[in-house]
């Protein structure tokens, strides 16, 4: 009898359907583009401004069930479907003042990711379905292997939206310390692969003993979500001093893609509302800040080559009597050529030019134009960058007044190698300058919680610095306090605590997610193996497998 391979049956000769060896029967498609659509809004209000983070696992268990068993094209397509679900209200605040083909565009690409992870699931299926304790580790590291891809590729990647950033509330964030984000985006994929493998059984026929074994399996959801509840955070973070630190949030005078025509404005607000503070501190109303924090883009004239814009920093340093960190724009190297930095400024003796980062990962498209020729074809927008912002090249480990600060500039905040190289290099706190002023407050409350990432992964307490909120400053443990408003001028202060010693994260770098990498490599040779055994070559199909009379 001949045989024929589709991708959800294989069709016998007299048309009578039946499992093909381990790989059985999809979820109907009907149900499939259910789940995968369900599978990005759930995986959506997992993220902050919603903060439901027990939705992520769900929202992986879905798009798996949508997509096991199917051909890897089809994967692919619901993949970029719940992709699509999750980025397009996810990513809305690029399209507030650029218009929607750059949303459009970055969604989309965004959304090819979980596309190939969809595909990747896919081909996958006859493994897990033959080895079914495999199931959530291979969920776990395919997760894994997809999100190393979209964080650097291309022009460096673009990482938001990693399932690790959504536990900003969960114990499972606590895994950071250990593994860093990738660590955490496992733990969560993990916990969904449990569930999948809790559901995917036909329960009419189950049994008691089938109904068992899927409580055993959610049960082993919950513990793994609870588990960073066993890890201690903030260790490192205590225990080598503290410092006073003060965030001004000057605020801008109106939201926009023309913050920057405003700049003497914002710059002003900055001056005007760190001076109002020396005023508090003179009355005894606030604690003398032993430095003040301002935002990326808090001076958009050059203050070292603007004599002006100098002054009036300078006037808010004496003002102060402390340090301050100045998000500011500075002109060169070259011509045309401009730089997104944060510099020390000195009360009496103004600019320091031995403490100065200068960002190290510019925004492409944003702060600089890749292939700008065949760019503007696509969107004249691109010309709103006029000059292009050249990268740094050293970590942003700054000196100041005692306290070795880690500086890291707005969505650097994202990659785990720039903030990670600033703790390695001696940062004792750290800092994130963001200007938030072209995007909204679910933008803003996303970056935070990458913040609170960042501090359980290195134990050291951080603070985010924004234009218009929201500022505020993160313990060790992840933990929020002084959240400012949006779009308001707000001034806070607190005692920060100096870290000196090293997670296991710190230490280990980048090998946990290396490990889990080669783990996926792994699970996609090892169901390409079993495919080819698998395919018919002498007009007989692979069957009776455990796996597959068990889901007859």
């Amino acid at each position: 009898m001949t045989v024929v391979d589709t991708a959800e049956t294989t069709v016998a000769a007299d048309g009578a359907g039946r499992p093909p060896g381990p790989a059985g029967k999809p979820v109907p498609l009907g149900l499939g583009l259910l789940a995968a659509v369900l599978a990005g809004l759930t995986l959506l209000v997992s993220f902050p401004p919603y903060g439901l983070w027990w939705a992520a696992p769900v929202g992986v268990a879905l798009l798996t069930v949508a997509v096991h068993r199917r051909r890897m094209r089809a994967g692919f397509g619901l993949g970029v479907i719940a992709g699509l679900a999750l980025f397009l209200p996810m990513l809305s605040w690029t399209n507030l003042y650029t218009g929607q083909l750059p949303w459009l565009l970055l969604s989309g690409l965004q959304a090819c990711y979980l596309g190939l992870l969809g595909g990747a699931v896919a081909a996958t299926s006859r493994l897990v379905d033959r080895v079914r304790w495999s199931w959530p580790l291979v969920t776990g590291v395919l997760w894994v292997a997809q999100e190393a891809l979209r964080d650097r590729t291309p022009f460096g990647g673009f990482p938001w939206g990693r399932l690790a950033f959504s536990q900003g509330d969960s114990p499972l964030l606590r895994l950071a310390t250990l593994g860093g984000a990738p660590l955490v985006t496992f733990g969560v994929a993990l916990a969904g692969g449990l569930l999948v493998t809790a559901v995917w059984r036909p329960w009419r026929a189950a049994g008691a003993g089938g109904w068992a074994r899927a409580a055993g399996f959610v049960a082993g959801a919950a513990a793994v979500s609870v588990l960073g509840l066993l890890l201690p955070v903030g260790i490192a973070g205590a225990g080598a001093g503290t410092a006073t630190v003060a965030i001004v949030q000057g605020n801008v005078p109106r939201m926009g893609l023309d913050f920057n025509a405003q700049r003497q404005a914002v710059l002003e607000n900055h001056v005007s509302a760190t001076i109002d503070l020396a005023g508090q501190v003179a009355t005894g109303a606030a604690r003398q800040p032993d430095l003040v924090v301002w935002p990326e883009n808090a001076s958009d004239v050059d203050p070292v080559r603007n004599e002006e814009a100098g002054r009036r920093i300078s006037d808010a340093a004496d003002a102060i009597n402390a340090p301050i960190l100045v998000g500011a724009v500075l002109l060169g190297p070259g011509e045309g050529q401009v730089r997104n930095a944060g510099l020390v400024w000195l009360p009496k003796t103004g600019v320091d030019q031995s403490q100065l980062y200068v960002k190290r990962h510019p925004v492409p498209f944003a702060e600089y134009v890749p292939l700008r020729s065949i760019a503007r074809k696509v969107s004249k927008e691109v010309d709103r960058v006029r000059n292009d912002f050249v990268a740094g090249s050293e970590p942003g480990v700054l000196r100041v007044g005692g306290v070795s600060l880690g500086d890291v500039i707005c969505f650097e905040v994202a990659y785990d190698e720039v903030v990670r190289d600033t703790v390695t290099n001696g940062a004792q706190v750290l800092v994130v300058q963001t200007n938030n002023a072209t995007f909204n407050e679910a933008e803003a409350e996303q970056q935070l919680a990458m913040v609170r990432l960042r501090a359980v992964e290195h134990g050291r307490e951080a603070l985010m610095a924004s234009t218009v909120g929201v500022s505020g400053f993160v313990g060790a443990d992840g933990r929020v306090t002084g959240a400012t408003g949006f779009n308001t001028e707000a001034v806070v202060t607190r005692e920060m605590h100096l870290g000196d010693a090293r997670t296991v994260a710190t230490r280990v770098g980048l090998w946990p997610e290396m490990a889990l990498l080669a783990m996926a490599v792994a699970a996609l040779v090892a169901a390409a193996l079993i495919r080819r055994r698998s395919l018919p070559g002498d007009g007989t199909a692979t069957a009776g497998d455990p796996a597959d009379a068990e889901e007859r």
